[in-house]
């Protein structure tokens, strides 16, 4: 008697399990009959529960396994061989208005009374599929976006270029202008010798803005054309990196251009430090992140520290545009196949970094004019450079109380140490 009422608890639990079950589940013979279907199943395809019990299944399929459901059934049963028990799918289900909807299926086999029975238990994706379209449909539009500014900064660029054209005629008149107002000889030596200094600055701008600009165009352009590849769910890692490396690189050009306009300020002693709290450990992520798209093939860039956890009070933007440049170089004057590596200390109240390559090195003769504004090293005249990076890096450091040196030795690499204090003080 106990036996028998603890089988009829059980039966009551399973029972109430399927009623209220939130997915739809049906129980149908080896003919395809429906002989159960629960609530949620009803509901799902619309129908009534009387409409559907006796049925068979193929009511709430469409074409063409409508059809074919039979002979799926029939063919596992002399067989023996499982297609579709055990394994979940994806299919369409057919409403009783006729609407098909998405769904996922799974099939299991029961025996009772040597009598074989088929369970489905079916989810509705509808939401699912409209989250992936929506997707979709997000990454298409963020792709124009991307496309529209690039093509916005592509035209600041041009409308630049444009500027320093006119200022080369400008030059040229002024020039015309000067000869014919200069008497001595004194005069015109001047004159001419000032010509000769701006004509230069206008082919180091120049020079400074094609480098300058064309990496992170580059990794732009090559993010903007790969991210159309990953438009799957399951690729949104990859689509994600590949749009951090667009914004990584939009603020670098803006950084870049705020480099242009400050450097004279630099100079003239009228900048001032943007002086904020940050995570070390997160900027120093973020700078290899972008720095990885950078390197050369079979290149490897190795951050070493130890996660210290502090955060530092200084300007992050220059921090960075040190670090970029320093690295940048270490990428660029060093052959494929090589290491760069960026090791980060803290040592009392100070951080030290050294950036290491086992690039070609700087001649010994040149070394002692390493930092001036323009000046390019004997051995690096054929790779493209403006000479400015590491004077910007040396007014940087002098702004945040900072300091740099560097080892060399000709074609066996390059090591720069910095050094800034963990809490900038004016």
């Amino acid at each position: 008697m106990h036996s028998i009422f603890e089988a009829e608890h059980s039966l009551s639990i399973m029972k109430s399990i399927v009623e209220t079950a939130i997915d739809g589940i049906f129980l149908i013979d080896t003919e395809g009959m429906i002989v159960m279907v629960n609530p949620a199943a009803i509901m799902l395809f619309g129908y009534e529960r009387a409409d559907v019990l006796g049925q068979n299944i193929s009511l709430l399929m469409p074409s063409p396994h409508k059809e074919l459901h039979h002979s799926y059934v029939h063919n596992y049963l002399n067989t023996g061989i499982k297609k579709i028990i055990g394994i979940g799918r994806e299919i369409e289900g057919r409403h009783k208005n006729g609407s098909l909807f998405p769904a996922r299926l799974a099939v299991s086999e029961i025996i009772l009374n040597d009598q074989h029975y088929f369970t489905g238990i079916i989810h509705d994706l509808s939401d699912v599929k409209t989250a992936e379209n929506n997707l979709i449909n997000l990454n298409q539009e963020l792709e124009t976006n991307v496309i529209e500014r690039t093509i916005e900064l592509q035209n600041a660029v041009n409308r630049l270029l444009d500027t320093n054209q006119l200022l080369n005629k400008s030059i040229d008149r002024h020039k015309a202008s000067e000869a014919a107002l200069l008497r001595t000889q004194e005069e015109l030596k001047k004159s001419l010798e000032k010509e000769q200094e701006l004509g230069l600055l206008k082919s180091r701008f120049m020079s400074m803005a094609s480098h300058e600009f064309k990496t992170p165009l580059s990794s732009i352009l090559s993010s903007a054309a790969l991210i159309t590849r990953y438009d799957k769910p399951e690729k949104a890692f990859d689509r994600n990196r590949h749009v951090e490396k667009i914004k990584a690189s939009v603020t670098h050009l803006n950084n870049i251009l705020t480099d242009f306009l400050s450097i004279n300020r630099l100079e003239e002693g009228y900048f001032e430090p943007m002086i904020t709290h940050f995570s070390l450990d997160a900027f120093l992520s973020d700078l290899e992140s972008e720095m990885e798209g950078m390197l050369k093939s079979g290149q490897q860039l190795l951050v070493r520290q130890h996660k210290m956890g502090i955060d530092i009070f200084s300007d992050k933007n220059m921090l960075r545009n040190i670090l970029y440049n320093l690295l940048s170089n270490a990428i660029k004057y060093s052959e494929e196949n090589k290491a760069i590596s960026l090791w980060v200390h803290q040592r009392d109240q100070m951080i030290e970094m050294e950036i290491q390559d086992e690039g070609m090195g700087i001649p010994d003769e040149d070394q002692k004019y390493i930092g001036s504004r323009f000046f390019r090293a004997s051995n690096a005249m054929n790779i493209q450079g403006t000479g400015l990076g590491l004077n910007i890096v040396n007014s940087c450091l002098a702004l945040l109380n900072g300091t740099m040196s560097f080892t060399s030795s000709p074609g066996n690499g390059t090591t720069f140490m910095i050094t800034i204090p963990i809490s900038y003080e004016k």
